[in-house]
This record gives structure tokens, C-alpha cells and sequence, in this order.
């Protein structure tokens, strides 16, 4: 089924700026969301794509700009607007973020249950069809300590389009996993958001995976969008951070080193 028509963008960042204390991740941040595709977010560690999706679903506030879901400014809404906005929000945490003491089954049927009034026939059918979409119906009575990386992160995919969301967001959803289980997630998300006439953000620095199945990516550095375009405009980019990262150079803008006095001093060696 189609969703309904509405604003091209599903969601639009304006100018947006977030800093944790003295640590301003986000200078001016702005991009925008097509309904219908899968987008990536690509950055170094601690370059603020995780606090992005924060934003995005209101469990931060900026200090300046706009985060728009659907047309509406995510950190003007009232808690009532806020729950509504998030029941058409999934997300895959990192690491899976399954509930250790709850089976596969339960798991999937946690957000149908706090979210909706459905009675307990249409959530078992509805669990089955999404583990069933991610290829593990028949594991739905074991326990999160009980699977492989791979399967976990399958249980959280299922988990996270659980309510068929208009926007599922996949946070490092390809760390720690083989290539095969990483080809994996990535060909189901994929192909689920597809299938869903959804939308997906993936925030992520696996770059080869990342740009097989994104339709768009933008690359963060220093707390901005430093290019941004199809797989294909950033593999070939003329900027030295996206090519430094997207080629995995060990030169160039990003520094291996955390700044700091010179190494001779600490060691308390003269000159």
C-alpha cells in the first residue's frame, strides 16, 4: 500500500548546531531526506551522526536550527506530538539493543505492544511475518544470548519495522559483523524499505557496504556537511577528507593522533 502524498522530503535539517558542553559536534548542519530512499550518513567516529538521529527523533534539542519530520519542527512538538512522532519513527540501535531477558518473539512484539491496541492474534502473526521477512521465524523462541551477531542484528531489523514506520534508522547497523552477515543486513534493509515504501537512514563509516545500497550519502567533517551526492560523486570526490576516508588513506585532513603536547616533552626528553 502507498502512503499517503505529502512534502518531498520526509526529513529537512536547517542550520542545525549541538555541542555536548565545550564539544561543538554539529556547526551548521543541512540536509535533507527524500521520501522513499535510503540515505547514508558517513563520518568518522564521533563526528555526530549518532547525535543526528537523536535529533531527528527529539531526544535532544538543538542549540540553534530546525529538524523537520514531515513538516513538523521536531523540538517544538509537546510530548503528545513527540509520541506521535516517533510511533512512525523505527530504529536499529548499535549492537542490536535487544532486550537480554526477553525471547526473539518478544522482542519484535515489545513496540506493537506499548504502541497499539492490537490483541495478541494479530501481534503473533504479525511477529512471525517480520521474522520471517529477516529469514529467522523459526528462531522466534530463543533468546537474544543464544544468537550470532548477524541473527541478533536480523532480530533488530525486524524490531525496528515492526510497526511499518515511515523512517527506520539504522544506527552502525554493519559493526562487528562478517562480510557475509554484513551483506546480509545490508541487502535486507534494501530491500524491506522497499518493500515498505519507506524510508531508511543509514549512519555508518563502512563505506564500501554503505555506498553499494544507498541511493544519496553525505559525508560530516568538523562538525559540517563537506560533500555530499550520489555513491558514485563521493567515491570520486575532489575533497580531501571524503577521499582520504572513502579510499581509507592513512594520510590526510583526519589525524590518527588526539591532539597533544609533543611526544619528546611528555616523555620528559629535551631537545
Amino acid at each position: 500500500m502507498k502512503r499517503k502524498s505529502g512534502p518531498a522530503n520526509l526529513v529537512e535539517i536547517e542550520d542545525l548546531h549541538f555541542a555536548y558542553g565545550a564539544n561543538r559536534v554539529l556547526r551548521g548542519i543541512d540536509l535533507v531526506i527524500p521520501k522513499g530512499k535510503v540515505v547514508g550518513i558517513l563520518g568518522v567516529s564521533g563526528a555526530g551522526k549518532s547525535t543526528i538521529l537523536k535529533l531527528i527523533g527529539g531526544q535532544l534539542r538543538p542549540q540553534r536550527g530546525r529538524v523537520r519530520f514531515a513538516g513538523d519542527v521536531v523540538h517544538e512538538l509537546d510530548q503528545t506530538g513527540l509520541y506521535a512522532l516517533r510511533r512512525d519513527i523505527g530504529m536499529m540501535f548499535q549492537a542490536g539493543g535487544l532486550f537480554g531477558d526477553l525471547s526473539v518473539y518478544e522482542n519484535v512484539a515489545f513496540p506493537m505492544r506499548e504502541l497499539t491496541d492490537l490483541p495478541e492474534d494479530i501481534i503473533h502473526d504479525l511477529v512471525l511475518m517480520k521474522l520471517h521477512a529477516v529469514g529467522l521465524r523459526g528462531a522466534h523462541r530463543l533468546m537474544p544470548a543464544e544468537l550470532s551477531g548477524g541473527m541478533a542484528r536480523r532480530v533488530a531489523l525486524a524490531r525496528a519495522i515492526a510497526l511499518d514506520p515511515a523512517l527506520t534508522m539504522y544506527d552502525e547497523p554493519f559493526a562487528g559483523l562478517d562480510p557475509i552477515s554484513l551483506n546480509v543486513i545490508a541487502q535486507l534493509i534494501r530491500r524491506l524499505t522497499a518493500a515498505l515504501d519507506a524510508t531508511a537512514i543509514v549512519v555508518t563509516y563502512d563505506v564500501s557496504e554503505t555506498l553499494k545500497m544507498v541511493d544519496y550519502a553525505y559525508f560530516i567533517h568538523d562538525g559540517v556537511v563537506v560533500q555530499a551526492g550520489t555513491p558514485e560523486e563521493l567515491a570520486h570526490s575532489a575533497n580531501r577528507s571524503v577521499d582520504q576516508f572513502i579510499h581509507a588513506k592513512p594520510d590526510g585532513p583526519v589525524a590518527f593522533h588526539y591532539p597533544g603536547a609533543p611526544y619528546r616533552d611528555d616523555l620528559g626528553v629535551g631537545e
